[in-house]
C-alpha cells in the first residue's frame, strides 16, 4: 500500500508543545502507522524570539525517531522541516538557514496568528512568496479573518500559496461552524492539503483514517488521494502542485 504522507505534526519529543518525551513519540508514530501513514514531514514550532531547535537537532532527533520506528517495524519514512510563526524576520531566518523548508525543498509552512488581520496575512503571503519560496498556509481554518468568508481563501490561493486543513477539523472535531465551512472550501477544491497537525496522544493524535473515509464519501477517492498523497508527494520531490 503507497500509504499517506503526513506535512504537518509534531512528533519529535521534547522540542515543542508536541510530544513531551520519547515514549509519547513512539506511541505517536504506531498510531500513525496504523492509520496508514508512511511519510510524516516532521514540523516543530519556530517562532522568532523563542528559543528554537536548531536544524541540526531537529535532524538528530529525526534520525533517533527513525531508527526507533524500523526496530519496532514501522517502515515511515521521516523529513525534516518546521512550522513558522510568520513575522518580518521569517525570510531572513530561511536564508540564514536557521529555520527548514519542508523536506529540503522551496515549499515552506507558515502559520499566524488566530485573530491575525486579512491583510497581515496577504502581506506575509507576498513576502514569502517575493523571497521566492512557496507558502502553505498552516491549519487555515483557524485565522477569523480567512474564515469570513470563502472567497477569502480564493484569494490567498490565487496569490499562489497553498492551503493546508488538520484532518480533526475536517471531521467537526472543532466544530459543527468549523466543519461546514472546510465542507465549503473542499467543494471548491481550495485545499491541497490534510494533516494530522498532531501534537499528543489525545485530542490532537495523528489520526487520518476516520478523515479519509470521510474524504471519500463526500469529495471522491480522486481529491483524496491528492490532498493525502499526491500533493504532499510534491512537496518531497520539490515539484509544482
Amino acid at each position: 500500500m503507497e500509504g499517506y504522507i503526513d506535512i504537518h505534526s509534531h512528533i519529535l519529543p521534547g522540542i515543542d508543545d508536541g510530544a513531551r518525551d520519547f515514549e509519547t513519540s513512539m506511541e505517536m508514530l504506531r498510531t500513525a502507522y496504523d492509520n496508514k501513514i508512511r511519510k510524516i514531514i516532521l514540523t516543530p514550532h519556530h517562532k522568532i524570539g523563542r528559543h528554537n531547535a536548531r536544524p541540526e537537532k531537529i535532524l538528530e532527533l529525526a534520525r533517533e525517531i527513525g531508527e526507533a520506528a524500523r526496530a519496532a517495524d514501522m517502515e515511515i519514512t521521516f523529513y525534516v522541516g518546521n512550522e513558522l510563526y510568520y513575522s518580518s524576520e521569517t525570510v531572513h531566518a530561511l536564508e540564514e538557514r536557521l529555520a527548514c523548508t519542508m523536506a529540503g525543498s522551496s515549499y515552506v509552512l507558515v502559520e499566524f496568528g488566530p485573530v491575525d488581520s486579512l491583510e497581515h496575512i496577504r502581506g506575509g503571503v507576498y513576502q514569502i512568496l517575493s523571497a521566492g519560496y512557496c507558502p502553505i498556509i498552516a491549519h487555515v481554518e483557524r485565522y477569523e479573518s480567512v474564515c469570513a468568508k470563502v472567497e477569502h481563501v480564493a484569494d490567498l490561493a490565487a496569490m499562489g500559496c497553498y492551503i493546508q486543513v488538520n484532518a480533526g477539523s475536517v471531521i467537526g472535531q472543532c466544530g459543527m461552524g468549523t466543519k461546514q465551512f472546510l465542507k465549503k472550501l473542499l467543494k471548491r477544491e481550495l485545499v491541497h492539503f490534510i494533516a494530522t497537525d498532531c501534537h499528543d496522544m489525545g485530542r490532537r493524535s495523528p489520526k487520518l483514517l476516520e478523515c479519509a473515509r470521510y474524504m471519500e464519501r463526500k469529495f471522491g477517492k480522486e481529491y483524496t488521494h491528492r490532498l493525502m498523497c499526491g500533493n504532499p508527494a510534491c512537496v518531497i520531490e520539490n515539484r509544482y502542485i
